[in-house]
């Protein structure tokens, strides 16, 4: 699920709120104040504040800072491969798939927020629950991706992931780069560009057949 971008801090604590609408306005401060500091500089104070509630309330909700930071991360990578798989079963047009695959990426990547930071850049990635999230994240992506690619190349499950991961770094790498230099290259050609790239490697990519049986 997206988190749109927070409005500036309130000047006045929140009304009351159900547990998950509250649980959630505590997400999108804290998307906001992770993604500009990062998670060593942030401050549990400020994301309180942002919110506009006490720091009890936000401490009810997450017991510390790094939960805080896993809840949101979790919640960006639940997004991203949902955003895959989406694409992945919204067509059997294989060309089309891989269209989806790397429109996924850049509208994830392009998403208000920027909480794509929290899953590329993070500057917690050597945490092991940090880790182990974003690289099963990564993982459910290149598997969605993998089928579609050993339908095409006739590559076995192995090599296709291979090529899958190929695939998705592609996609997340033009992304960024695309986002970096906004403005020059709309987001709908350089999705097609990129991937009339990858369909292009994948159509020129050997089909494995099976080798017919010599004669005695």
């Amino acid at each position: 699920m997206s988190l749109s971008r927070p409005s500036p801090a309130p000047t006045r604590r929140t009304a009351r709120l159900p547990r998950g609408a509250r649980r959630l306005q505590l997400l999108q401060a804290a998307q906001e104040v992770f993604v500009a500091q990062g998670f060593h500089a942030a401050a549990m104070d400020e994301i309180a504040d942002r919110a506009g509630v006490s720091k009890p309330v936000l401490y009810q909700h997450f017991p510390g800072k790094r939960e805080l930071y896993l809840a949101l991360l979790e919640l960006q990578v639940t997004e991203l491969t949902d955003r895959v798989r989406q694409a992945m079963s919204g067509t059997a047009d294989n060309r089309e798939r891989v269209d989806g695959a790397v429109g996924a990426y850049f509208d994830f990547i392009d998403a208000e927020g920027e909480a794509f930071r929290l899953v590329f850049e993070s500057d917690l990635r050597n945490d092991e629950d940090v880790r182990t999230l974003v690289d099963r994240g990564t993982r459910a992506c290149v598997e969605a991706i993998a089928d579609v690619i050993g339908a095409e190349t006739g590559a076995d499950h192995e090599r296709a992931l291979l090529l899958a991961s190929g695939l998705t770094g592609l996609a997340e790498t033009s992304a960024r780069w695309w986002l970096a230099s906004k403005g020059s290259v709309s987001r709908d050609e350089a999705v097609a560009f990129m991937s009339a790239l990858a369909w292009r490697g994948m159509s020129g990519f050997p089909r494995v057949e099976t080798a017919e049986p010599s004669s005695s």
